[in-house]
């Protein structure tokens, strides 16, 4: 059966049973995908159709009343659905918007569709990174399958093709790739390159980190770990302070926040050697997604790295959010930092596929060879086979062909626009910072305490999804809104996004009722509004320490004066 995606569902006309399937459409349009079988297609559709206009160039019938239409895939109501999910798929396992899910049937670019026909703009999907169901992906991946898919033990040309396709994205001494099939899988290794490479075990890990579900990388993702009950941290594992300069230690307005958030590495390296540990390798989100959105300050990674590498150990780049020049200004989100810095391993996932499971881990030849010196041979039944790595080909051709690093870039530059205006508008906003496609806008009930808005942020959340936005928080206060959307986002996406997060907090504020009372250290101030009951304690210092007032922390210097558009 070959589908072609025209509607909210594939429908097929039972009474049809050519050598040529006729595809049927919710919206009652038929698509003949050959044009040899038109005529008896239609001869044998007046039967069963009524009212049937047909157009031959556009190879297009047109029914305005369907009759012996079957389904040919079972459809569930939704009901349905959440009842067979709750009953067969693991409750660990949770959903968007879980007081009212969506059910997606099919998705095109930067839109995704649910069972009604519904259409949602999608600023959060990471992984269809050149957008969804993207017909050159789509078809480079169905032309391998008809001819061959099969493990890397055979020789293939896409597998060296991709390797040396990715190789030329990256500083020249990352040469050498091996293929898996998650960021997890990615991520995992990288640790068994580093432990074999260096004789070492421990690891060093940043706040709020995420690398991973599987074993190894939950001990080193204080993001999961942390939701533990009565979980210990593991010995051989040191978090070191996230370079957050808004809501962390060192600030914007600190002379050298790179330094200071370096030293607290080498600080942990210090203790680890007295304790008798040594350090196998740092690792760390080239931009923190998980942690909210957070971009380090320049310089940050190379000072690291030379803690790193006197300690005798090794700097994983974590691209599995980040890369493939969703940064716009760089391919790869590490090279953010300068030319002078290159990582000893990088890790993809996500977007590398388009949604098609691969992900890829790239490191230096000399720790491939260490890694083959321990006598065990590495083997992946799925890693780099001949689908796999041509649908990761055609990514890259798309990347290029259509200028999507570009297009994050512009689009992103917008974004960033628009959103600092919208700082200037509602206190609500403390934050905002990103590259590219991938901004976050940290909500604060103040901007000098930094307490999170993270009922708000919810709100508006449930409220974009009510217009049908898709839009995300996260953080470790959950009040980070995080926009990473396909690349194909367009500067119209922005404007729809812009102006629907602007109505919400505009609503909010139409209904405030404002009453100070003052004290000799503090305001108190209490708000009631039609979506939250908070309060408020604004003070001007917090432990001694002064905030900064929230100004923007992004790769890109943003226009501050234009108004929003309305």
């Amino acid at each position: 059966m070959q589908y072609i995606d025209i509607g909210a569902f594939f429908l097929k006309v039972s009474s049809l049973q050519y050598d040529n399937d006729v595809i049927v459409s919710a919206a009652g349009r038929i698509l003949v995908i050959d044009s040899a079988c038109l005529q008896r297609c239609l001869e044998k559709l007046l039967v069963s159709l009524t009212k049937v206009k047909f157009y031959e160039k556009q190879r297009l019938i047109i029914v305005s009343d369907l009759k012996n239409v079957r389904m040919e895939t079972k459809i569930f109501d939704k009901k349905k659905t959440i009842d067979l999910r709750k009953k067969h798929i693991g409750p660990s396992c949770k959903v968007f918007f879980s007081h009212d899910p969506i059910k997606i049937v099919r998705a095109k670019g930067q839109y995704m569709y649910d069972e009604n026909g519904n259409q949602y703009l999608d600023c959060i999907n990471n992984v269809a990174h050149v957008g969804h169901s993207h017909p050159i992906v789509v078809k480079a991946g169905a032309k391998q399958m008809e001819l061959l898919n099969t493990n890397s033990r055979f020789l293939h040309d896409n597998l060296v093709q991709y390797a040396q396709r990715l190789q030329a994205t990256l500083p020249e001494k990352l040469s050498v790739c091996y293929f898996v099939n998650s960021g997890s899988e990615a991520n995992d290794l990288a640790l068994r390159l580093a432990w074999q490479y260096t004789g070492h075990k421990d690891i060093i890990t940043l706040e709020n980190a995420y690398h991973g579900h599987v074993s190894s990388l939950i001990n080193i993702s204080p993001y999961k770990f942390h939701q533990l009950s009565n979980a210990e941290q593991s010995k051989s594992v040191h978090v070191a302070l996230s370079p957050d300069v808004y809501r962390g230690i060192y600030k914007k307005d600190h002379p050298d926040p790179a330094t200071a958030y370096a030293d607290d590495v080498k600080n942990l390296i210090h203790k680890a050697h007295e304790n008798g540990h040594k350090i196998a390798a740092f690792i760390a989100e080239s931009l923190q997604s998980c942690g909210g959105q957070v971009i380090p300050p320049a310089g940050y990674f190379q000072k690291v790295a030379q803690h790193v590498h006197k300690a005798g150990g090794l700097f994983i780049a974590d691209e599995v959010q980040v890369g493939f020049g969703r940064v716009g200004t760089h391919f790869w989100a590490f090279q953010l930092q300068g030319e002078d810095f290159v990582p000893d391993i990088v890790t993809m996932g996500k977007p590398i596929g388009n949604g098609h499971p691969i992900s890829c881990v790239v490191t230096t030849r000399e720790i491939a060879e260490a890694f083959r010196n321990s006598g065990m041979e590495y083997f992946n039944t799925f890693g780099g086979n001949p689908v796999s790595c041509a649908i990761g080909l055609a990514v890259l051709d798309v990347i290029e062909k259509e200028d999507l690093q570009g297009n994050a870039l512009r689009v992103g530059r917008y974004l960033m626009q628009l959103l600092e205006q919208l700082k200037e508008k509602h206190p609500l906003v403390g934050d905002i910072r990103g590259c590219g496609l991938f901004v976050g806008v940290e909500l604060v009930r103040d901007r000098v305490k930094l307490t999170p808005a993270t009922a708000e942020c919810q709100d508006i959340i449930y409220k974009l999804k009510e217009q049908h936005i898709l839009l995300s928080a996260d953080g470790p206060h959950r009040n980070v809104l995080k926009l990473k959307p396909p690349m194909c986002f367009s500067e119209e996406d922005v404007d729809l996004v812009v102006e629907k997060i602007d109505q919400i907090l505009t609503g909010t504020l139409k209904t405030l009722c404002v009453c100070l009372k003052s004290s000799r250290n503090h305001i108190f101030v209490f708000i009631i509004q039609n979506a939250f009951s908070i309060h408020f304690d604004v003070s001007s210092e917090e432990n001694g320490h002064h905030h900064s007032n929230g100004i923007d922390h992004s790769c890109e210097m943003s226009q501050q004066n234009k108004r929003l558009r309305p």
